[in-house]
C-alpha cells in the first residue's frame, strides 16, 4: 500500500509513535521516525520493524523538534538523503502536569515548545517538498483533552487544542496543491504513560467510556494508515476521534 513512499514520524520511538511506525513497516513504506531520549527504545523499534520487513528502509534519526535550528538540519538532511518526504506524522509530545495555580512558567513553555512549536518546525520544515511534488499527507495526533478540558492539565490541553485550528487552517491553504491536512484525537490509549496511572484514575475514565474498555495503540495506528492513504484523498481538515464514545 505505501511501497515507494517516504514517511516521517515524531516521537517513534514507544507508545502510538512506535505502533504508527510498525504498521507502516508492514505496508512497505520507508520509514524514518525521530526521538529524542532512548537511543535503546529507537534501535528496539528498528529491530522490531525489521522483524516486521527485513527488504524496508528504516531509520531514527535523535534530535529535538522543539529547537528549530537541530529541526531545520535533522530534516534538512532527511530531506537530501531520501529527496522528499510524502507523508509527515506529528505525533511526539509530553506532560508536565499540575494544577494552574502551582504551574511553573517552565512547565508551560516546555509543553508549548514540544506540542506546538514541535509541530511548527517539523512541518515547516517538510511542506515545501509536498507542495513542489504536489503530493503529501500531513496527520497530527492531538487529544481527546484538547476538546473537553482535564485538570491539572491546563498547558497539555491548550497544545492539543492548538493542534486543532492549525490543522484546520493548513487544510484550507494546501488543498489546491493536493496536500491533505488532518487530525487524529485519540481518548484514553494503553501506552507506557498511561500505565503509571493510579487504579483509581483508570476506574474513573473506564466508567466515563460507553465502551467500556480502554484503546490501544494499534487502533490508532491503523486509523493514521487509513488518513494516509489514497482511499482518504477526498478528506482533509478533519479531525477524527478515537476515543470509545468518551467525548463526541
Amino acid at each position: 500500500m505505501f511501497k515507494d513512499k517516504i514517511v516521517f514520524i515524531t516521537g517513534g520511538s514507544r507508545g502510538i509513535g512506535k505502533a504508527v511506525a510498525l504498521e507502516f513497516a508492514k505496508h512497505d513504506a520507508t520509514v524514518i521516525f525521530n526521538y529524542t531520549n532512548s537511543d535503546d527504545s529507537a534501535n528496539e523499534t528498528i529491530r522490531l520493524m525489521k522483524e516486521i520487513n527485513s527488504q524496508g528502509t528504516f531509520e531514527a534519526v535523535k534530535f529535538d523538534i522543539s529547537i528549530t535550528s537541530d529541526s531545520d538540519e535533522k530534516i534538512g538532511a532527511i530531506l537530501d538523503k531520501y529527496g522528499r518526504i510524502d507523508i509527515l506524522i506529528n505525533n511526539a509530545g509530553i506532560t508536565r502536569d499540575s494544577l494552574f495555580m502551582r504551574m511553573k512558567e517552565s512547565q508551560w513553555d516546555e509543553v508549548f515548545n514540544v506540542n506546538a512549536k514541535g509541530v511548527f518546525n517539523c512541518t515547516k520544515n517538510v511542506v515545501r517538498s509536498m507542495v513542489k511534488n504536489q503530493y503529501g499527507k500531513i496527520i497530527s495526533i492531538t487529544s481527546v483533552v484538547g476538546e473537553m478540558g482535564n485538570p491539572g492539565q491546563a498547558n497539555y490541553s491548550s497544545t492539543k487544542s492548538a493542534i486543532f485550528g492549525f490543522t484546520k487552517s493548513l487544510a484550507k491553504e494546501l488543498g489546491s496543491k493536493n496536500i491533505n491536512v488532518n487530525a487524529i484525537s485519540p481518548g484514553f490509549i494503553e501506552t507506557d504513560i498511561t500505565e503509571g496511572l493510579p487504579d483509581a484514575i483508570k476506574q474513573k475514565y473506564m466508567e466515563m467510556i460507553p465502551l467500556a474498555k480502554f484503546g490501544k495503540a494499534e487502533d490508532v495506528a491503523k486509523s493514521v494508515l487509513f488518513l494516509a492513504s489514497d482511499d482518504s484523498s477526498y478528506i482533509t481538515g478533519e479531525i477524527l476521534k478515537i476515543n470509545g464514545g468518551l467525548y463526541t
